[in-house]
């Protein structure tokens, strides 16, 4: 069985979390498409295992959430004349969770933007902590359910509500594809004792922008965005692998992993294959050979 070397993997893995699509690493690296799909899938099953694994027992003090758009195989309004769309086709939300001090990715799940979809993304943040938390979120009506559900009052927690609008006749092609000019932000204190203070999503913002920029799928107005829903999830597994152990994070001058305690090491990509290869079921003796009774 042909196997691509170690160089090529760390190369391919490399392009696609600094932003390059799978078509523009096969066209730099000259391995085919599926090799490249088939690699991404097994990174992103290593990866994911390797972070449920991980990241355990945490203890953070302010931890931030949001959830960020994005879409598969064609976007909600164009599914119902999209050609062959499977039922994953549609509008994608990742929801992630920010340490506000480490600014490492605690938790992240994959779903539509319901109540449910809340509450499983924030059970699996809350089984990941070790101590109670401030925990700051935008307004969107879910969280306010979905948190005293999942941590049923042990948490303070608070909403930054921002307000926007519009200057009348702006007519701004830009306007499509931006939020309105934000005029002013409310703080609201839903549960707990929160220091308001300290009620930001500012972190966990910023980091969308991350995500954008390093995931090629992400990028609005470009025919990258993921066409399969398997492969949109094992992006994201490589990602925040890569964002939370490799990557160093430019005002901490170290990994968010290190700066939470989780590991006192900085990885690298070659670390990620090495995953790859830890996870990868050994192949099994070959049977003894059969010659064909011939004719």
């Amino acid at each position: 069985m042909n196997k691509l070397s170690k160089h090529k993997r760390i190369m391919i893995l490399s392009l696609l979390v600094e932003g390059s699509s799978m078509s523009s690493a096969a066209r730099i690296t000259g391995v085919s498409f599926n090799t490249i799909a088939k690699l991404l899938t097994d990174a992103g099953n290593a990866c994911a295992k390797y972070h449920d694994e991980t990241v355990q027992n945490v203890q953070a003090r302010k931890v931030q959430v949001d959830e960020i758009w994005s879409f598969c195989y064609a976007k909600a309004k164009n599914v119902a004349r999209a050609k062959n769309a499977p039922s994953f086709a549609g509008d994608v939300w990742t929801w992630t969770a920010l340490d506000s001090d480490s600014k490492m990715i605690l938790a992240y799940d994959v779903g539509d933007r319901s109540t449910w979809a809340a509450m499983a993304f924030l059970d699996n943040l809350k089984e990941r902590l070790v101590n109670h938390i401030q925990l700051t979120s935008d307004g969107h009506r879910v969280y306010a359910e979905a948190v005293e559900a999942v941590f049923a009052g042990d948490v303070d927690y608070a909403q930054l509500v921002k307000m926007y609008g519009t200057s009348e006749g702006n007519t701004d092609p830009e306007r499509r594809y931006s939020c309105g000019e934000c005029i002013g932000t409310k703080r609201k204190r839903i549960m707990g004792n929160p220091d308001m203070s300290q009620a930001s999503t500012s972190h966990v913002e910023r980091h969308n922008l991350t995500m954008r920029m390093a995931m090629r799928r992400f990028t609005r107005l470009t025919n990258a965005f993921s066409k399969r829903i398997e492969k949109h999830i094992a992006m994201l597994a490589v990602y925040f692998v890569y964002y939370n152990f490799c990557r160093i994070h430019k005002s901490l001058q170290t990994s968010p992993a290190m700066a939470a305690g989780i590991t006192d090491t900085l990885r690298d990509v070659e670390w990620i294959v090495d995953l790859i290869d830890a996870n990868t079921p050994k192949p099994g003796p070959r049977g003894p050979y059969k010659k064909r009774n011939s004719k």
